[in-house]
């Protein structure tokens, strides 16, 4: 069948390679111009024909035919892309998104480049400090990208991948001239049947009760916020997960963070999921080795083991939401408000002790009317660290509340600002906090 279309189309080809006598009076642009339309005017009538022929060989009715053309097995009318496999849907979106932060701190200044002036992050706010003016900074790098296909299977089945990047990279050039980021990769992962590998969200992690912020992430103190390489299977309400390993440590007597590599078993999760009339509630569970090792002369050599639970959900109420997290444990910190604590600390002998914490959020949405909505929430967290072990200038707790408000003046285009207020404490009792409003806007596609 194919080759009959290429003939065909070959044939209208050669029959407009002379043109007609009344098209050599004309000038040569025109000349073309006639040609061109012809030309498409034949392949039209030709890919009619060969339509109706289709439909001859099927035995499927016109009408049919027209309305569900995917009805027609094995057939692909034309190449989506140079090389792609047949059946295969390609699919594009993702949304381009400006911030604008104005951020006002009590007890210190954030430096200059600090992520943390490009969205919340609790462990950034300074603190025993004096602080200055309020800072202003704008980016784009939320903006986000997202690429996915979908195949059919000969034996039944989709085969699926997603891609997914923003602009959370290394920055490529300054604020003073061009502005330019690199490209952060998100996700990246291929679905079959109920097995998912690649990277995408950790299994502990529940994206879907994040509320709708200007923030990257909002509650981020109380939040379960994790990307990583993963094989998972899900089954029915289940899932399981085999997801890539990371131990941070604080020193002995406090310091820089220590990332570890060493382990040799994978993070292990599971999570089963209650579909109820008005939401969901979902509990997972995740346990973790801790290890760290060394060589040389104070060569250290240890393993312990962190555990953690965690439960969230979504509940509606007509047009509003509730939302929740709560999660805790021990040797969880790698995972909750962007490692704002240390999973472990050395003791004086080398050994490895899990540091124990929790985190929660609640989230309130209001939606005004179609256009317009509104977010509250509160988000905290806490760890209990051995100040004789970890030194008394680590991260003790956070905790925000934020309101926002957005309007979409028409599809996809949404316009917000919202307000925060943050505070932390390290484990001297030393503390600081922030204020800033953040206003956006946002188009996706």
């Amino acid at each position: 069948m194919i080759e009959l279309r290429k003939v065909l189309i070959a044939s209208a080809i050669v029959s407009m390679a002379a043109p007609p006598l009344t098209a050599r009076a004309q000038s040569p642009s025109e000349a073309a111009d006639r040609q061109q339309r012809a030309l498409e005017a034949r392949i039209e009538e030709l890919e009619r024909q060969l339509q109706e022929l289709r439909q001859k060989v099927s035995g499927a009715p016109a009408a049919a035919s027209a309305a569900k053309p995917a009805d027609l097995p094995n057939f692909q009318p034309r190449p989506i892309m140079v090389n792609a496999t047949a059946g295969t849907r390609f699919l594009y979106s993702g949304f381009i998104k400006l911030d604008g932060l104005w951020s006002d701190y009590d007890d210190g200044e954030i430096a200059d480049g600090s992520i943390g002036r490009d969205f919340y992050l609790p462990s950034t706010i300074p603190v025993g400090g004096v602080g200055e003016g309020a800072d202003f900074d704008s980016h784009v790098k939320q903006s986000r990208f997202i690429f996915g296909t979908d195949t059919d299977l000969a034996g039944g089945g989709l085969l699926s991948s997603r891609f997914e990047v923003d602009l959370y990279g290394s920055a490529l050039g300054d604020e003073r001239a061009t502005n330019t980021y690199g490209v952060l990769l998100r996700h990246a992962y291929v679905q079959y049947r109920n097995w998912l590998v690649g990277q995408t969200w950790s299994n502990f992690m529940d994206a879907g009760a994040l509320p709708e912020t200007a923030d990257y992430i909002g509650p981020t103190d109380g939040t379960v916020f994790v990307r990583e390489p993963m094989v998972r299977y899900t089954l029915g309400n289940w899932s399981f997960s085999a997801e890539n390993p990371e131990t941070t440590i604080t020193p002995f007597g406090g310091g820089t963070r220590i990332a570890s590599d060493d382990n040799n078993i994978p993070d292990l999760t599971a999570a089963y999921t209650w579909k109820l009339g008005s939401g969901y509630v979902r509990a997972a569970a995740l346990l973790r080795q801790l290890k760290y090792e060394t060589t040389g002369a104070t060569a250290i050599d240890d393993t312990t083991e962190g555990a953690a639970l965690s439960l969230t959900g979504k509940f509606n109420f007509g047009p509003h939401d509730l939302r929740f997290s709560i999660a805790g444990g021990e040797g969880i910190g790698r995972y909750l408000g962007v490692n704002f604590n240390n999973d472990a600390v050395l003791t004086a002998s080398g050994e490895l002790e899990a540091i124990s914490g929790w985190a929660a959020f609640a989230a309130w949405r209001q939606v005004w009317n179609e256009r317009l909505r509104s977010t509250l929430m509160l988000s905290s967290s806490a760890y209990d660290n051995d100040v004789l072990l970890s030194g008394a200038n680590v991260n003790k707790s956070s905790w925000s509340w934020a309101v926002n408000t957005f309007y979409s003046p028409v599809t996809r285009l949404d316009v917000g600002i919202e307000f925060r207020h943050a505070e932390r404490e390290i484990e001297s009792g030393a503390s600081g906090s922030m204020r800033r409003v953040h206003a956006v806007a946002r188009y996706s596609f």
